[in-house]
Formats: C-alpha cells, structure tokens, sequence
C-alpha cells in the first residue's frame, strides 16, 4: 500500500456526470450558481459539461470565461479525437478549446472489448486518438485530466491493453491519469490493487472516478487514495447515471475527519452545499445520507437519548456541527423521558425529570403512537402537545363546525369542491366559503379567509407537502388515515400530523395545527 499520502484534490463532475442521473436537470443559470457554491466551498476542479452537446452547456461557458473564481479550475469534457481523422480537423477538440477553460478532460477507451467492439479500430489507433489529443491539447496550453474510461474492467481483461492506453496518455503529455470504474463493478480490494500499480508504473498524478453501482463507490474512492490516487472525482449528493457516482459530500468529510487529509477550509458547510444542490435538481434531500440527512444525528431509542444526553459522542462518530449538520431527537412509542426532556429542552421548554407534566406528556405520546400518530416528521405538533400539557398553549380560534362538498358533472366534464369554516376568532364568530381543488384546499381557504381579518401574517404561510398514509390496511377502506403536511413561511418549515378513520377530519388536525403553531411562533 503506498505511504506517501499525496495532497488529495477534489474534483466536481455534478453539473455533467451528476445531470445524466434520472430525475436530475439544471438550467444554464443553476449550473453557474452551483459552479460558485462548489468555488465558494473549496473545490479544486468544476467540470461545467460537454461544450456543443447542448445549448446549455454552450451558456454555461459563456458565462463561466467572466466570473472571477476564487478557487477552483473549470474543466470542459469531452473524448479524444475520432478514428482516422486529423486531431486539429476534429470538430469535437476544437469545440473543447472553444470553451476557454484552463482545464480539459477527455475520456478514451481502455477496454479492449470497447475498442474492437463499439469504437471497431484496432488497438494501435485507439493508442494513437489517446496520445494525439493530450498532446494536441497541451500544445494549446491546457492543463490536461485523461480519464481512462472502463479502466477496472479494461485492466482485469487485458491489463497490457489497459496500461498501455495511459502510457499513450502519458506520452502525450498529461497531466493527470484518471481511472475510471465506468460501469461501477469494481470491488475496493481490486481498486487498491490496481491503482497501486499504476502509481509505481507512471510516475505522474492519479485520480479515481468511481461509481456507486455495487454500492461501493465512496469506498473504492477510499481505497485509491489510500494506494497512492492524488484526484478524486466524484457529485455532489451521488447524482450520476444509473445509481450514481462517488458521493462527494460522504468523500469530504470521511478523507478530512477520518483519514486526516485536509480537503475543504471549512467543512461545516457541506450540509448546507447538499441541500442547495438538491434545491436546484428539485429533488428530495436524502434523510439518511450519510453526514448530512437529516437522520444522520437523530436519535429514537429512550436508551440511546439517555446516554447522548449524558456523553453526545457515545452515540455520534463525529459532532454535528463540524459537518453543518445538527442533532436531533426523535420521539415515538420507543421514547423514554430522555426523549422528551430533551426535545422540551431543544425547544426552550420547561419540562423538570420525573415531574408530572413529563409523565403526562411521555403517557400521551404513546397513546397517541397506539392511535397512529406519528411526531418524527411532525415535530410542530409534538411542540403543541408539550405546550398543552404545560398549559402554555391558548388556542387562536375556536371551531364550531366545518362543511366540505364535491360535485361531479361528468356530462360536461365539470367538479367543484367547497367548504365552510364557522369559528369563533378574538370573540367574534366567522363563518366563511371558499372553493379548492379538492377538501383540504378547499377548507384551508376557508380556514385562511377566518383568520386572517384577525391576523393578516396568515397569508405569509404556505402548504409545502401534503402526504396520506393508510395506518390498518386490513381493515380496507375504513382503515385510519394518518396525514402529514409540511408547511413554510418561506424562511423555516415545520411538521404537523392528523390521525383518524375519516381522511377530511385527519388532514384538518394536521391543518390546524400548522396554522397554530405558525401564528404561536410569530406571536400573535
């Protein structure tokens, strides 16, 4: 195993590999503000695309040639020259040199099999598009990353072949031979093996690009660096093509805070870099992802509170905080009254050990769990409950009764949904009708219209996520509901959660406590 622990650099391949994942899409101005998160946090390359693939990509390194990185190189990518054609006659190079990065990447073939088979050249002129495009490109004055594509497989087939399409690299001029587990089926203990050779064979940086096929793709980046890898590629979250690439934001923080490799200045911002990057794809956060989920740090079982009430890192690898990340405790009909004394303490609570109000709040909450409820996810409906136990918590309103109507014209194609809310709000009864595209929308706008006379910041509140689970299937469609329904201001976001055999009653108990616990946070 190679000792010399080079300085690792850290390559971001998101905004080309990581948008070939399903699901996953940037605009031209997304990439460019992922661009400059990535710079801001302390990437050493960003690969901005493919130059001529897309109108996109060509935008992107319009824009990218006018704004003042601090830190990172952008690279274009591309592949070598095609078969039996001139280098500087490729229209392919030349759109690569069009893009005025300081860096270019280029894949080849290393595996015979793609070779003869999908490229149908012979080994030589395979050899021959390597070597002339690095040394085309280098003449241009660019920093030059090989990434030897299918190299694992390539090797394990033929290692002459595959070796011999990195000296031609190498002759070339490159700066950088990158090697590639394409297909994402190599295993860490070859990966080791492989790239020790490599690096004791050429005697100029290596880099890994790993996917996460076999669900190793962070440990054969791992095992690479430790063999002598001086460049890890890689996503940010694993987006890529079929399951994914190397997750960057599990690489970052294992390589600096379990291997002592320095990576970033300021890890505590990669919880922050994975959830931005989420945003712009629109795809959901991760809860479980390693470091930076939102379960990363959570805790459930009354045990397991107990003693990370007592010593945090019994029960945590690492703090939180270092990552950008916070713990969290959970409660459920696992919890014990660490669970919740800590939960009270997280929300500035006054809840005492032993006290009456803790056993009171602990018997409710299982009984509640036996009912269907559930808080993991609905922490503003946990916060009410403590609040109502503590006799802290006044209601803003109070129902008298509420109405929902549908009514389907199938001859002219025509629904209509309608609710009526009658409250009394500040000692003044309310009685309001409002339409939606179905009951709960429909009953929160009539919800909304008698409030917000009362108190106007109401509009300021949005439904985020509205989610149905069916409790006791077998009990068919009498079964309990549970509903969940995530909300936000626009700034934070808050859980709440409705149980009952009547879908309508669950989702407006999750409703209303929304609406409570944002007007009991903007105090109102």
């Amino acid at each position: 195993m190679n000792e010399t622990h080079p300085d690792v650099k850290l390559y971001d391949t998101t905004l080309r590999d990581g948008t070939q994942g399903e699901g996953v899409n940037f605009s031209s101005l997304d990439k460019i503000r992922i661009a400059k998160e990535l710079d801001n946090f302390g990437m050493d390359y960003i690969e901005g695309g493919w130059p001529g693939s897309n109108p996109k990509d060509v935008s992107f390194f319009e824009r990218a040639v006018d704004v003042d990185w601090k830190h990172a190189k952008v690279a274009a990518f591309g592949s070598t020259r095609r078969k039996n054609t001139p280098v500087e006659d490729d229209p392919q190079v030349k759109l690569l040199l069009d893009a005025k990065t300081p860096v270019i990447t280029f894949f080849g073939k290393s595996w015979r099999l793609h070779v003869t088979e999908i490229l149908t050249t012979t080994e030589e002129e395979n050899q021959a598009m390597i070597r002339d495009t690095t040394r085309y490109l280098k003449e241009n004055g660019r920093e030059v990353i090989y990434d030897a594509e299918h190299f694992f497989d390539g090797y394990k087939d033929a290692p002459e072949h595959a070796l011999a399409t990195l000296a031609a690299a190498k002759e070339g001029g490159a700066d950088w031979l990158v090697l590639c587990d394409t297909n994402g089926g190599a295993m860490p203990h070859e990966v080791a093996e492989i790239t020790e050779i490599v690096v004791k064979e050429f005697g100029i940086p290596v880099g890994i690009h790993s996917h996460d096929d076999t669900g190793v793709g962070v440990a054969n980046a791992l095992a690479s660096i430790r063999a002598g890898s001086a460049q890890v590629q890689g996503t940010i979250n694993g987006y890529g093509e079929r399951v994914g690439n190397c997750n960057l934001t599990t690489v970052i923080p294992n390589l600096q805070l379990k291997m002592d490799r320095p990576m970033v200045a300021d890890i505590s911002k990669l919880s922050h870099m994975a959830s931005f990057v989420d945003d712009l794809a629109n795809c959901a956060h991760n809860i479980r992802a390693p470091y930076v989920g939102a379960t990363a740090f959570a805790h459930k079982g009354g045990m397991h509170v107990n003693a990370v009430q007592k010593v945090a890192h019994s029960f945590e690898h690492v703090a939180p905080e270092t990552v950008g990340n916070k713990q969290r405790i959970l409660v459920s009909e696992l919890s014990g009254q660490s669970n919740v004394l800590m939960k009270a303490e997280e929300l500035n609570l006054p809840v005492e050990k032993g006290s009456d109000e803790a056993k009171a709040i602990l018997t409710s909450l299982k009984e509640m769990e036996e009912q269907g409820y559930e808080f993991e996810a609905a922490e503003a409906s946990f916060e009410l409950l403590i609040r109502q136990h503590l006799k802290t918590y006044k209601p803003f309103f109070d129902l008298h009764e509420y109405y929902c109507s549908y009514r389907r014209d199938g001859d002219r194609d025509y629904d209509i949904c309608s609710a009526t809310v009658k409250a009394t709000v500040n000692g003044i009864e309310e009685y309001r009708v409002a339409e939606g595209d179905g009951p709960v929308n429909a009953l929160d706008g009539a919800l909304r219209k008698a409030l917000k006379d009362h108190y106007p910041v109401i509009t300021e509140m949005m439904l985020k996520d509205y989610k149905v689970r069916i409790i006791d299937s077998h009990h068919g469609t009498a079964a309990k509901t549970r509903v969940l329904i995530l909300s936000s201001d626009g700034k934070e976001e808050w859980g709440t959660v409705g149980v009952s055999s009547n879908i309508i009653q669950a989702s407006w108990h999750a409703l209303v406590d929304s609406m409570e616990y944002f007007l009991m946070k903007r105090g109102e």
